[in-house]
């Protein structure tokens, strides 16, 4: 039987691939009553000598830092010390230096430590581009020796990408994966297999769903938990409860087979794929816990007839819709507090629209870009129910190029700065009705086309690509587009 969970290198960390994860800390404490630290740092440390002794929390875990803080203190030798990754999750808007290194002190006095193992960045919005200035004033502060290693949560293929290319240092992106969720096995996987970034796979077990006790259970009528009623809308939206049980059959068959578990099964077809370092699954505090259960997960294989068998399930479910991360960030809000549009729309944006002097009924907005007051230009106006956005390139604050000689990531961000240019002007991405393309280099065009069709797949505007040749400073395209407003 196996011993101890195998492990990984992750930068200078040496981790279980099966990570205890502290969100359960937030829903034990949603009352108002918090936890007793050393008691609950007890139940950590079981885990811990057990070796599972990789902990991941975040800013918004409740107690849970201050938890890890108390384990962590009873290991003043530091090679015995357990790896303990945590979350800064701000609300967009300005990332300054001292902003930045708040939020990153803040980690590291809750925790207890001198640096952090694994800071992980959260962001709403990437319309708001203030999330580049916090990655690389967070990858400054690990040149200081404040934190270890520099991960994201949620970010898309696309967006990590756009970070790698404007030379962010990430070593890892914490997304859903499951064999409900399967989006991260795409385009992601394909991402990290080309950059070296692993993945740090959760909702591994859909919140206890892929579980033994579930099979050929009728449908749940409430659910107390966050973390259940979060992972229930992944089963809703992959083609609901007859579908799943087509899943936790197949994965039941293939326990049998193996002499596992279905928990077993679901964690074990996640950690075979390449990209994954390691599976977060929840740390029970004062609750069963499974850690002779999961120890299972290393004592087997997956063979070619489990995945034929769990592909041919696969096929009667629906894909969860969009890229890793979209659950938080657009329709369908598949979270454990659902729809999440109130809370986005009331971030500010990055942008503001101002009246045209002498103009009624017209507005406009200004990027900041050095080049629209010499040349006299606004980055989008509005007349009536038309908004026109210049040629836009990825220029970040007032001047500086971002990713430069990567197409497809400057096409990322642009588009994501024409959509802050309509949403500041009272439009939506939605509806835009024609974009047009100016590519230094016609070969180049996938990548930039790519891009334009990750955001406009559903809404498909009218569109011109045109090879403009040597366009001015260091940017490989440009993207102008045109929106007409519906109202609601």
């Amino acid at each position: 039987m196996q011993r101890r969970p195998d492990r990984i290198d992750l930068g200078d960390n040496n981790i279980s691939r099966l990570i205890c994860g502290l969100w359960q800390v937030a829903d034990l404490e949603k009352g108002g009553r918090l936890l007793d630290p050393e008691r609950a740092a007890d139940a950590l440390q079981a885990y811990a000598e057990a070796g599972f002794d990789t902990f991941d929390m975040a800013d918004h875990y409740g107690s849970a830092e201050l938890i890890a803080g108390r384990l962590l203190a009873r290991y003043p030798n530091a090679s015995r010390r357990p790896a303990a990754f945590t979350k800064w999750c701000p609300e967009p808007g300005p990332m300054t230096a001292e902003i930045v290194r708040k939020g990153v002190q803040e980690r590291l006095d809750r925790l207890g430590v001198d640096r952090i193992d694994l800071l992980q960045f959260h962001w709403w919005t990437f319309e708001h581009p203030a999330w580049l200035d916090a990655l690389h004033e967070m990858a400054r502060l690990r040149q200081e020796g404040l934190i270890g290693a520099l991960g994201v949560t949620n970010f898309d293929a696309a967006h990590l990408a756009l970070a790698l290319a404007d030379g962010v240092p990430v070593a890892t992106n914490q997304v859903s994966f499951s064999i409900i969720d399967r989006r991260a096995a795409g385009a992601l996987a394909q991402l990290c297999e080309r950059s070296g970034v692993k993945l740090l796979a959760y909702g591994t077990l859909c919140g206890g769903f892929l579980a033994d006790k579930w099979l050929g259970r009728p449908e749940p009528t409430e659910i107390a938990d966050w973390s259940r009623s979060k992972y229930k809308r992944f089963i809703d939206t992959a083609g609901g409860w007859t579908a799943f049980q087509g899943i936790l059959a197949a994965a039941g068959e293939i326990a049998q087979k193996h002499g596992v578990s279905i928990s077993n099964v679901a964690t074990r077809w996640v950690l075979e794929h390449e990209a994954v370092a390691a599976a977060i699954v929840g740390a029970r505090i004062g609750e069963s816990e499974h850690r002779s259960d999961n120890l299972n997960v290393f004592g087997f294989a997956l063979d070619a007839e489990d995945r034929a068998r769990l592909e041919q399930t696969f096929a009667g479910t629906k894909p969860i819709p969009g890229d890793c991360g979209d659950e938080y960030r657009r329709p369908p809000y598949l979270t454990a507090s659902g729809d999440l549009s109130h809370h986005l729309d009331a971030i500010p944006s990055v942008f503001k629209a101002e009246p045209v002097p002498g103009r009624p009924g017209r507005l406009r907005v200004s990027s900041g870009s050095v080049w629209e007051p010499i040349a006299g230009y606004s980055r989008a106006v509005r007349v009536k129910d038309t908004i026109r956005v210049s040629g836009t390139t990825a220029t970040h604050a007032s001047d500086r190029c971002v990713a430069p000689g990567d197409p497809g990531a400057q096409a990322t961000y642009i588009l994501d700065k024409i959509a802050a240019s309509i949403t500041a002007l009272g439009g939506r991405i939605e509806d835009v009705v024609r974009t047009r393309i100016y590519l230094r280099d016609a070969a180049l065009w996938e990548p930039v086309s790519r891009a334009h069709g990750r955001v406009f797949g559903d809404v498909l505007p009218a569109n011109t690509l045109i090879e403009a040749g040597n366009l001015i400073g260091d940017y490989e395209v440009e993207i102008e587009a045109e929106a007409v407003v519906t109202e609601a």
